[in-house]
């Protein structure tokens, strides 16, 4: 049986598992729905033009939340004796971690076509910008998130460990990528601190196309950042994947989940020397500020 085969055959076991894992769920299905309505309350009553806007930012938390549930339900299945026993399969550590990526991919697809749904019928979207684009990122972002979250599972020994580290790097994605606040509306020395962000890339590259503000150039900046960093965190969890639960790792093994944003610390330094990034990302936004209805001051 050859690799592609291999991994097929596990994706297919992955996804069943997947449905039967309460974490999984709660992170890959659950808190997406919670973003997603969540702002949809918050603008039930506001302008419409700034829909699309928001659909890129509830579809980036919902790519991002693979995170999240990849390296819980991988460090689950270790406790468990789950890899354990496919272990015993003549299958290694890159075709189980490929297929990790690929059901994960698989169990979004449904969540990002409901949101879409929503945003149909509830705010009455039609135009969903630059519909290649946002396919494009939504794929391998969710790719790339699921690889840095393997690299949380290979490192950490515990559930308890895991979650902590989760937590701490899911407050600097969430945050700092512009998913949740605006980058635009950051001070100048926070916007180029999050030109290192991972979810960065993600969060103004899916923003840009939800709007039809994109170029091509942005989404290829994107779209590079992006594999870099999935090529990178793929090998970097292959060489640290663990199948027991014996099997501890040293503490100076988590830094490389630090060695994971290499690619992400280049762009970086490259947009903060070079690049017009920030710029084009603060023309989008008056761009899109100028679209909504002035208040008008309530009469006397």
């Amino acid at each position: 049986m050859g690799i592609l085969s291999r991994t097929w055959t596990l994706t297919k076991v992955r996804l069943l598992l997947a449905v039967r894992n309460r974490a999984f769920f709660f992170f890959s299905l659950v808190m997406p729905m919670i973003f997603l309505f969540g702002a949809g309350g918050f603008l039930r009553h506001g302008p419409r033009q700034y829909i699309p806007y928001v659909l890129g930012a509830v579809l980036t938390t919902t790519v991002m939340g693979s995170f999240w549930g990849l390296s819980v339900q991988l460090v689950s299945f270790r406790e468990q004796g789950i890899l354990r026993r496919f272990r015993l399969a003549p299958v290694g550590a890159g075709p189980m971690l490929a297929s990790s990526i690929i059901s994960n991919y698989f169990m979004s697809i449904p969540v990002v076509l409901f949101e879409i749904f929503v945003c149909r019928l509830a705010f009455h979207v039609r135009q969903w910008g630059n519909v290649w684009a946002i396919i494009l990122l939504i794929t391998i972002g969710s790719a790339a998130f699921s690889a840095l979250g393997l690299i949380v599972a290979s490192v950490t020994n515990t559930m308890q460990e895991t979650q902590m580290i989760n937590n701490l790097i899911w407050m600097g994605l969430i945050f700092l990528s512009g998913a949740t606040v605006p980058i635009a509306i950051f001070p100048q020395w926070l916007q180029r601190v999050a030109l290192f962000i991972p979810a960065q890339y993600l969060a103004t590259g899916l923003e840009s196309a939800t709007t039809s503000m994109a170029t091509y150039f942005e989404v290829f900046e994107d779209f590079a950042a992006l594999v870099m960093g999935l090529l990178v965190a793929f090998e970097i969890s292959r060489r640290l994947f663990r199948w027991e639960p014996e099997a501890k790792v040293p503490r100076s093994a988590k830094l490389w989940v630090l060695a994971a944003l290499v690619p992400f610390l280049i762009f970086g330094a490259w947009e903060n020397v070079y690049g017009t990034r920030l710029k084009t990302v603060n023309n989008h936004f008056s761009r899109l500020s100028m679209m909504m209805p002035q208040q008008r001051p309530p009469a006397h």
